[in-house]
């Protein structure tokens, strides 16, 4: 995967700057995959985390169709 994320600094602010990548980092979601590459996950964990985060979606999308009506 590969991601481009451009910041740019204005008046030699790079506190700002710093800011704004990490927000954006955080919406790409590559701190989150940073933290899961950093150990082993075996296949079987792999499935079952991912299956949760598919149900946790799911939900959630059941729950703003729910809103809406």
């Amino acid at each position: 995967m590969t991601t481009q994320i451009n910041v740019r600094v204005f008046n030699n602010n790079v506190e700002k700057a710093i800011r704004v990548l990490k927000k954006k980092m955080l919406k790409e979601g590559i701190i989150k995959e940073l933290k899961q590459r950093r150990y082993y996950e075996k296949p079987s964990e792999m499935r079952l985390r991912e299956n949760k985060e598919n149900i946790r979606r799911w939900r959630k999308a059941q729950r703003r169709r729910m809103e809406r009506e």
